[in-house]
């Protein structure tokens, strides 16, 4: 649970130590361990957590961490044992980290896709991409300066050494 506990605590937050929970990530760590469900609303963590920080204080340390779900479990688990629910919490929290996927989806709908479709694209926009609609990077971007030593649409270029 420490590991879980540190996870959530460093997620986010460059600046952490990992040995504070504030209440979003706290409530972060219920949803993604789905410990918040029908049982257990987001009110009821709001509320456990309230309890259990610091008169005054932002955040919760692994000890009250453990107290708040020993609270939750009893809401989580209310037919199980106080041991099977502490097991059952133990399995529900362990091991686990901050799930990011889902979160932020890119639009694919209506004008987005109309405006992103690259074989549409003309003048010299269509010249910054390819076929497959990859782009060419730089090479799409600026003109590279010819260096051959010919003028730029001299036909007969590379035929010196050819005729003399």
């Amino acid at each position: 649970m420490e590991e879980t506990f540190v996870a959530f605590s460093k997620f986010g937050d460059t600046k952490s130590t990992g040995k504070e929970l504030d209440n979003k990530k706290f409530s972060k760590l219920c949803k993604d361990t789905k410990i918040m469900g029908k049982l257990v609303t987001s009110t009821d963590v709001d509320i456990c957590f309230s309890k259990y920080k610091p008169k005054g204080g932002r955040t919760i340390t692994i000890k009250e961490f453990k107290a708040c779900l020993e609270e939750l479990a009893k809401k989580r688990f209310p037919k199980l044992s106080e041991s099977e629910r502490s097991a059952a919490m133990t399995e529900l929290v362990a091991n686990k980290g901050p799930q990011t996927a889902g979160t932020t989806k890119a639009a694919k709908g209506g004008a987005t896709g109309r405006l992103t479709d690259t074989s549409k694209y003309t003048g010299s926009h269509k010249e910054r991409f390819g076929e497959d609609g990859k782009g060419k990077g730089l090479e799409g971007r600026v003109e590279l300066a010819d260096n051959s030593g010919y003028v730029g649409n001299y036909k007969g270029a590379d035929t010196y050494d050819k005729q003399h």
